[in-house]
């Protein structure tokens, strides 16, 4: 049904435009008292074998929704009920602001895939830690377990556009100190293409000192070091929020290895990757579509995100979280990044065009292949 709908309808109507419609739907379901938890007692991942123990988090399933959907915080906990493991909100910046001129968004159906220049448009750090303070099963408390019923839920941050490359830091540090206390982990972005400039930060000079700062802003308003060294964390005080880094597939090999690295030295929870590509090889879709500027996600990504994922696993073994992303579309792609060494997986585009049930699917055609298989649970399958 949901294929005839995508071919008669949705594809006649601009794609930004059936984006917020979905939305507004979410909302509601999120907003009616007891709704999503009916959703999730259907659609939601009953199988132990999917759960994955990471960042000092439970997920009851390795598949979730990449940043990009719910930018602003609105409908977490009901995209959570539809299947989804953990759901990223955001990008979220310093500043509100609204993002690259109309038209942004662009479905190429032929390549699967979408192109996007949405450019970070949102209602800023301060609105979206307000929407997050009161959120049910938060995991800011002194355990750092989830809540059963509740949605895992990742804060993804990055530069307000009007912020210069020399006070990015700054701006990066006033989102952490804002939502930090109710995240269950933070990402730093610096690879999304729609920010001039912003993929310059992830060059090792730059982004050392930006992670820092982060990783010192989110102590500060988490686990609340003072200066007589007291911790928290330590007497029974807040969790110490998981820090990642999201990283583009268009970095040069040298440069992957060198963001390992950094991410090794400083201690860093993870890295996901990878965020959309600049890339438009190989595609079928009109060249007039194609050629339009953004950031392209989907199938067409694929390859590049499997490369960049064993890259990260070979360099940095079982000292990072790896999360992969990037032309995600069925529970085999899923499987095989587990294989490779991915401890979770995000999918966004997958859901466009597998409509409200993909992930509720891909949880199903998992549990299917992990009884088929000769492990136990998928953290085991997990090279």
């Amino acid at each position: 049904m949901y294929r005839i709908l995508f071919s008669v309808v949705l594809t006649r109507m601009q794609a930004e435009t059936v984006h917020h419609l979905t939305l507004r739907l979410l909302r509601a379901i999120q907003a009616v008292p007891g709704a999503a938890g009916l959703l999730r007692r259907v659609l939601a991942p009953r199988d132990p074998g999917l759960t994955v123990r990471a960042l000092g988090l439970e997920f009851p399933s390795p598949l979730g929704l990449a940043a990009g959907f719910d930018k602003d915080a609105v409908a977490y906990d009901a995209l959570g009920a539809f299947g989804f493991g953990h759901v990223e909100i955001g990008t979220v910046t310093g500043r509100p602001q609204p993002g690259n001129p109309r038209p942004r968004l662009f479905r190429l159906v032929a390549d699967r895939a979408v192109i996007n220049r949405m450019g970070f448009n949102n209602l800023g750090s301060e609105a979206a830690a307000a929407r997050l303070r009161n959120r049910d099963g938060s995991t800011t408390g002194s355990t750092g377990k989830s809540t059963a019923g509740s949605t895992v839920v990742g804060v993804n941050i990055g530069k307000t556009k009007v912020v210069p490359e020399a006070e990015a830091a700054a701006d990066y540090v006033a989102s952490a100190e804002r939502l930090a206390p109710h995240a269950d982990y933070l990402v730093v972005n610096v690879s999304s293409p729609n920010t001039p400039g912003l993929r310059d930060l992830q060059a090792v000079e730059h982004l050392r000192p930006l992670l820092t700062a982060v990783r010192e802003a989110a102590d500060r308003v988490t686990v609340g070091r003072d200066t007589t060294g007291w911790d928290r964390a330590v007497h029974g005080g807040a969790r110490r929020v998981p820090l990642l880094v999201k990283i583009a597939p268009d970095l040069a090999d040298v440069d992957i290895d060198a963001v390992a690295d950094l991410a090794v030295e400083l201690g860093l929870d993870g890295i996901i990757a990878t965020n959309t590509t600049i890339g438009r090889t190989g595609l079928r879709s009109a060249a007039a579509l194609a050629k339009e500027t953004g950031g392209l996600s989907g199938a067409p990504l694929r390859d590049r995100s499997v490369e960049v994922l064993r890259r990260l696993r070979a360099r940095t073994g079982d000292r990072l979280v790896l999360i992969s992303v990037g032309g995600v579309e069925t529970a085999d792609d899923v499987w095989e990044r587990i294989r490779a060494g991915a401890t979770l997986v995000q999918g966004y585009t997958g859901m466009i065009y597998g409509g409200p049930l993909w992930a509720h699917r891909i949880n199903r055609d998992l549990s299917r292949r992990l009884r088929a298989s000769a492990f136990p649970t998928l953290a085991a399958a997990r090279r």
